[in-house]
C-alpha cells in the first residue's frame, strides 16, 4: 500500500495514542508468570504484541481479550505443539526467550525473514551462562531459536551493547533461577521490566550501573494502566513542531525518564512543548503534552550515551534535522543497523530522495540543514519508524510525496493515520 501526503496546513485538537508496546509486551509476559489474574487496559493493539500475546497462548496462558481489558491468567507454561511464531517483533522472541530458558520443555521461536536476521547472540551468550541450552542459526547468531528450558543459576553479567530486551531477558530468566543475577549496563536503557517487577512484587535493586536481582521469586497478578506509547507520540510531537500554527495536547503519554530523551533533544532544537498533569498509575509516569509550532529549530549533536533512551526516535531526529538551522550529528547508534531494517542506511537513502543533506556514517549521520525539502518518490523499506518518519518530512516537502509500502507501520502503530485525521489532516491511498 502507498500513500500520497502534500503539505498540511496546521494540526489542531487533542489525541490519545496507543498504549505503549514496550509496556504491553512485559504486561502479558509478567501476566503469564505470575499467581492468579492480570488485567490490562490500554494495551496496545500492534502486531508486535499480538505476537507476544499469540506466542503466550501457544504455551499455555490462558488469555481472554474483550474490548477494553486483557485478562490474563497466570498458570503453568506448557511445551507449544507447533513453532512460536515473533512475527516482526525483537521484543518477543528475546523476551520469551528468557522465560522459556528455565522451564523444563522444548520450544523453537522464529519470525518473519527481517527478525530471522537480527542478532540473537547477544542474548545467547548470557542464557548459555546461566545453564540453559539454546541455538540458534548461523553458530548461535541468527533465529530461528530451540530452546530446550532447563534448571537455571545466576550469574555476573557485564553488557556489551545498552539494550533493554537484553536486559530484560536476562531478569526474567532469573525468575526461574537459584541464586542471583547482577546485571552491568554501559548506558542506562529503558527500566520498564525493573518497574513492572516491582509493581508485581518482586524483588530487584539498582546501584549505579549494576542491576540486582533475585532468583526463582513468585510474583501476583496486577491491574495494569498501560500509558500512551512516548514513541508513537513523537511523531505528533515533531509534526507540531514544523507545522505552522500547529498547537496540539497529547493526553496520558507515559514519561518514563527512560523514554523521552527525545524531549530533551528538541527542547536543545528550539522546540516548544509543555508538560502537564503528572502522575505515576501502574508504577510508571504519565501525563499530557502540549506541542507549539516552532519556527526555527536549530541543529544538535547526540552523543552515544543518549542513544539507549532515543532509539526509536533517531530517524525523527534526522528529519527535524534536515530542515533545522545548522548541523545534527548523531554519534553511537549503530545497534539502528540491526533494527527492523539498517535505518541509517534506509532514512539516509530516502531523505536524500527529498533533497536532503545528510552523511551516512557508521554509527550515525550528519544532517545539514535546508531551506525546503522537495517531494518525491520513497520507500518504507517494510520499517514502521521509517515509514512514520517519512510521514514528517513529506509535511515540509514542497509537493506531493509518494511514499510505498506504508502497510508496515501496522507492525507497532495501527491507529497512526487515523489520529493525523483526529487532527485535521487527511491522506491518499493508492
Amino acid at each position: 500500500m502507498n500513500i500520497i501526503v502534500e503539505k498540511p496546513k496546521k494540526l489542531k485538537g487533542e489525541i490519545e495514542v496507543s498504549g505503549d508496546k514496550s509496556i504491553s509486551h512485559r504486561a502479558l509476559i509478567f501476566g503469564s508468570i505470575s499467581e492468579g489474574i492480570t488485567e490490562v487496559s490500554n494495551i496496545s493493539k500492534s502486531k508486535d504484541v499480538l505476537s507476544t500475546l499469540n506466542c503466550l497462548k501457544k504455551i499455555g496462558t490462558k488469555i481472554e481479550e474483550r474490548e477494553d481489558i486483557v485478562i490474563v491468567e497466570g498458570s503453568k507454561l506448557k511445551e507449544p505443539e507447533d513453532i512460536l511464531d515473533c512475527g516482526n517483533s525483537g521484543t518477543t522472541i528475546r523476551l520469551l526467550s528468557g522465560v522459556l530458558s528455565g522451564h523444563p520443555f522444548y520450544s523453537v521461536l522464529t519470525g518473519d525473514s527481517s527478525l530471522k536476521n537480527r542478532p540473537m547472540d547477544r542474548i545467547i551468550k548470557p542464557l548459555k551462562m546461566m545453564g540453559g541450552e539454546i541455538y540458534g542459526r548461523d553458530s548461535n547468531k541468527f533465529p530461528p531459536l530451540t530452546i530446550i528450558g532447563k534448571k537455571l543459576k545466576g550469574i555476573n553479567f557485564k553488557m556489551e551493547i545498552a539494550s533493554a530486551q537484553v536486559k530484560s531477558c536476562i531478569i526474567l530468566a532469573t525468575l526461574f533461577a537459584d541464586g542471583y543475577t547482577e546485571i552491568e549496563e554501559p548506558y542506562q536503557t529503558r527500566d520498564h521490566t525493573e518497574r513492572m517487577l516491582k509493581y508485581f512484587g518482586g524483588e530487584i535493586e539498582k546501584n549505579g550501573s549494576k542491576i540486582i536481582v533475585k532468583g526463582n521469586q513468585k510474583l501476583k497478578g496486577k491491574k495494569i494502566f498501560v500509558p500512551g506509547d512516548f514513541s508513537s507520540s513523537a511523531y505528533f510531537i515533531a509534526a507540531s513542531l514544523v507545522i505552522p500554527d500547529s498547537e496540539i495536547l497529547i493526553k496520558n503519554v507515559g514519561l518514563n525518564s527512560t523514554r523521552i530523551g527525545f524531549l530533551k533533544v528538541i527542547e536543545r532544537m528550539g522546540g516548544k512543548f509543555e508538560i502537564l498533569n503528572k502522575k505515576e498509575i501502574s508504577g510508571e509516569p504519565i501525563g499530557d503534552i502540549k506541542i507549539y509550532y516552532s519556527e526555527k529549530l536549530k541543529g544538535v549533536e547526540v552523543f552515544p550515551e543518549e542513544v539507549p533512551n532515543i532509539i526509536d526516535e533517531i530517524p525523527l531526529i534526522a528529519v527535524l534535522g534536515s530542515i533545522a538551522e545548522g548541523k545534527t550529528i548523531i554519534k553511537g547508534a549503530k545497534e539502528l543497523r540491526v533494527k527492523e531494517s539498517d535505518r541509517i542506511k534506509s532514512i539516509t537513502t530516502e531523505l536524500k530522495k527529498l533533497s536532503a543533506d545528510i552523511e551516512e556514517k557508521e554509527d550515525g549521520f550528519i544532517v545539514k540543514g535546508v531551506k525546503k525539502l522537495k517531494a518525491s518518490k520513497v520507500n518504507s523499506w517494510q520499517d514502521h519508524r521509517i515509514a512514520m518518519s517519512l510521514v514528517i518530512a513529506s509535511f515540509v516537502a514542497e509537493g506531493k510525496t509518494i511514499i510505498e509500502n506504508v502497510e508496515c507501520v501496522d507492525i507497532s502503530f495501527p491507529e497512526f493515520f487515523d489520529k493525523f485525521r483526529q487532527l485535521g489532516i487527511d491522506f491518499s491511498f493508492s
